[in-house]
């Protein structure tokens, strides 16, 4: 006669079948992509593929706010374009190595994600959207006016400089290296943030907040954490990304900008692990082989947006792990 499973125990195999099935999945797909990544110089560009890698990271660091925080932040451009500031600034003018630069960047973004973070987190829904967004453009017309900034002109000819003072980053297969490090580094940051048991609190303040209350949990400090995360991450990308292409300009901090970073996450795939990068790439691919378009590649953008609100609710890599019935 067989034994009857208790139905808690049955529950907790399932779960935890379920979290195997799901670690198999990611390893598999995260395998691939550093193999793409690996050998895509061979066929892509690399400058373009940097860019890719770039917004890739920048998407990351935004879904982990809105996909497992549930904040919806409008104003995450000012640590894209501030960091970018600062590294440039820290490589041109002070004459930083590199890393410093990219370090003294991201740091810049941490302590600006911090100040807005405590401000902005005081409110909730579309309030915090707009504290954002208006914090975001001060941010924008402080680096319109600073004269460290270059105004309209931004800062150019930023000096790539020599990785721990032997690695030559004008070499463009030395700056991919790195900035392939420094997305996967990123990347894998935010995927064990997700998985930990700080994400996992995350996930459940977007559930239900009164609840996560309810069970002795600080949810504004939780919230407070993940946005100056989100806003490091963010600066990462953007420091990074001023050195690739030599310049910190308005464009990386104007509200555009956010709504970008917004498209990419939606239409990759809110919530999911690797949605961002997916979506990112997409959005990257169609403004560098649909500029000939003119002002109409917003256009396009924006009929793609509709598209997949209306026929791929849960985004492209969303549809794609719903159709295989896996997590991705």
């Amino acid at each position: 006669m067989s034994a009857v499973v208790p139905a808690p125990a049955a529950a907790e195999a399932d779960a935890a079948a379920r979290r195997r099935d799901e670690w198999r999945v990611h390893r598999i797909a995260f395998a691939l992509m550093v193999a793409f990544i690996a050998v895509a110089p061979a066929f892509i560009y690399p400058v373009f593929m940097m860019k890719v890698m770039c917004f890739a990271l920048f998407a990351c660091a935004f879904n982990l706010l809105i996909g497992f925080s549930g904040l919806l932040s409008f104003g995450h451009a000012m640590f894209l374009g501030g960091a970018g500031y600062a590294s440039a600034h820290a490589a041109k003018v002070w004459g930083l190595t590199p890393e410093l630069a990219i370090l003294f960047g991201t740091a810049c973004a941490a302590l600006l994600g911090f100040v807005t973070g405590w401000l902005a987190i005081r409110r909730q829904g579309i309030y915090f959207a707009m504290i954002t967004l208006a914090l975001a453009q001060m941010v924008f017309f402080f680096c319109l006016q600073a004269k460290f900034t270059g105004g309209e002109d931004g800062i150019q000819a930023v000096p790539r400089g020599k990785l721990f003072g032997m690695v030559d980053l004008s070499q463009p297969l030395a700056m991919y290296a790195l900035v392939a490090a420094v997305f996967l580094a990123g990347f894998a940051l935010v995927y064990r943030t997700i998985h930990s048991p700080f994400g996992q609190v995350l996930k459940a303040i977007r559930e239900n907040e009164p609840r996560a209350i309810s069970l002795g949990y600080d949810t504004d400090r939780y919230k407070h954490l993940a946005f100056v995360l989100s806003a490091t991450l963010a600066g990462l990308a953007g420091a990074t990304k001023a050195l690739v292409f030599q310049l910190a300009s308005l464009t990386d901090v104007h509200w555009s900008m956010s709504g970008e970073v917004v498209l990419m996450t939606l239409l990759g795939g809110l919530g999911t692990v690797f949605g961002p990068v997916v979506g990112a790439a997409v959005i990257v691919t169609m403004q560098n082989y649909l500029a000939q378009l003119g002002a109409w590649v917003t256009v396009v953008q924006g009929v793609i947006f509709v598209v997949c609100v209306l026929a791929f609710r849960r985004g492209i890599v969303g549809e794609l792990g719903h159709w295989l019935k896996k997590p991705l």
